[in-house]
Protein backbone atom coordinates (compact mmCIF):
# COMPACT_ATOMS: atom_id res chain seq x y z
CA UNK A 1 0.00 0.00 0.00
CA UNK A 2 1.54 3.12 -0.80
CA UNK A 3 2.21 6.75 1.16
CA UNK A 4 -0.82 8.57 -1.06
CA UNK A 5 -3.48 5.52 -0.32
CA UNK A 6 -2.38 6.01 3.50
CA UNK A 7 -2.85 9.67 2.94
CA UNK A 8 -5.93 9.99 0.97
CA UNK A 9 -7.55 7.72 4.10
CA UNK A 10 -6.62 9.77 6.63
CA UNK A 11 -8.10 12.69 5.17
CA UNK A 12 -11.53 11.24 4.16
CA UNK A 13 -11.52 9.98 7.70
CA UNK A 14 -10.60 13.72 9.21
CA UNK A 15 -12.80 14.77 7.20
CA UNK A 16 -15.66 12.54 7.75
CA UNK A 17 -15.65 13.01 11.42
CA UNK A 18 -15.69 17.09 10.97
CA UNK A 19 -18.69 16.06 9.08
CA UNK A 20 -20.38 14.26 11.70
CA UNK A 21 -18.90 17.12 14.25
CA UNK A 22 -20.80 19.89 12.44
CA UNK A 23 -24.33 17.00 12.34
CA UNK A 24 -23.59 17.33 16.68
CA UNK A 25 -23.33 20.88 16.73
CA UNK A 26 -27.08 20.78 16.69
CA UNK A 27 -27.69 18.41 19.04
CA UNK A 28 -26.20 18.59 22.72
CA UNK A 29 -23.48 16.13 22.92
CA UNK A 30 -22.01 19.70 20.77
CA UNK A 31 -19.42 20.04 17.64
CA UNK A 32 -16.42 18.77 20.02
CA UNK A 33 -17.47 15.44 21.66
CA UNK A 34 -18.97 14.26 18.42
CA UNK A 35 -16.03 15.60 16.26
CA UNK A 36 -13.43 13.27 19.32
CA UNK A 37 -15.81 10.12 19.23
CA UNK A 38 -15.79 10.06 15.54
CA UNK A 39 -11.88 10.45 15.54
CA UNK A 40 -11.08 7.98 18.21
CA UNK A 41 -13.87 4.90 16.79
CA UNK A 42 -14.99 5.59 13.37
CA UNK A 43 -17.73 8.37 12.04
CA UNK A 44 -20.00 5.64 11.70
CA UNK A 45 -19.72 5.33 15.55
CA UNK A 46 -19.65 9.08 15.98
CA UNK A 47 -22.68 9.26 13.76
CA UNK A 48 -24.86 7.49 16.00
CA UNK A 49 -23.67 8.69 18.95
CA UNK A 50 -24.81 11.98 17.63
CA UNK A 51 -28.13 11.22 16.22
CA UNK A 52 -28.60 9.86 19.59
CA UNK A 53 -28.77 12.79 21.82
CA UNK A 54 -31.49 15.22 22.08
CA UNK A 55 -31.78 18.00 19.73
CA UNK A 56 -30.96 21.51 20.70
CA UNK A 57 -34.05 23.73 21.63
CA UNK A 58 -34.87 26.03 19.06
CA UNK A 59 -33.35 23.80 15.98
CA UNK A 60 -31.81 26.66 14.48
CA UNK A 61 -29.24 26.14 11.42
CA UNK A 62 -25.58 27.35 12.19
CA UNK A 63 -23.41 26.08 9.44
CA UNK A 64 -25.79 26.74 6.28
CA UNK A 65 -23.76 25.05 3.59
CA UNK A 66 -20.30 24.41 5.30
CA UNK A 67 -21.51 20.78 5.72
CA UNK A 68 -22.70 19.89 2.42
CA UNK A 69 -19.16 21.35 0.80
CA UNK A 70 -17.64 19.30 3.97
CA UNK A 71 -19.57 16.01 2.73
CA UNK A 72 -19.06 16.58 -0.62
CA UNK A 73 -15.29 16.74 -0.33
CA UNK A 74 -15.25 13.92 1.92
CA UNK A 75 -16.78 11.71 -0.56
CA UNK A 76 -14.06 12.95 -2.97
CA UNK A 77 -11.33 11.57 -0.61
CA UNK A 78 -13.02 8.38 0.05
CA UNK A 79 -13.51 7.81 -3.55
CA UNK A 80 -9.88 8.63 -4.53
CA UNK A 81 -8.90 6.10 -1.22
CA UNK A 82 -10.75 3.50 -3.22
CA UNK A 83 -9.15 4.21 -6.39
CA UNK A 84 -5.69 4.22 -5.00
CA UNK A 85 -6.44 1.07 -3.09
CA UNK A 86 -7.75 -1.00 -6.11
CA UNK A 87 -5.71 0.45 -8.36
CA UNK A 88 -2.56 0.37 -6.16
CA UNK A 89 -1.47 3.60 -6.26
CA UNK A 90 -0.59 3.15 -10.59
CA UNK A 91 -2.78 5.86 -11.64
CA UNK A 92 -1.14 8.63 -9.19
CA UNK A 93 2.63 7.59 -10.00
CA UNK A 94 2.30 7.19 -13.35
CA UNK A 95 3.16 3.44 -13.29
CA UNK A 96 2.12 0.89 -15.46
Amino acid sequence: MGILTVVFGILSGCLLSVLVGIIGSSRRIGFGWAFLISLIFTPLVGLIVALLTDPLPGGDRRWGCIGTLLAILGLAFLAAFLLLLLTGGALVLGAC
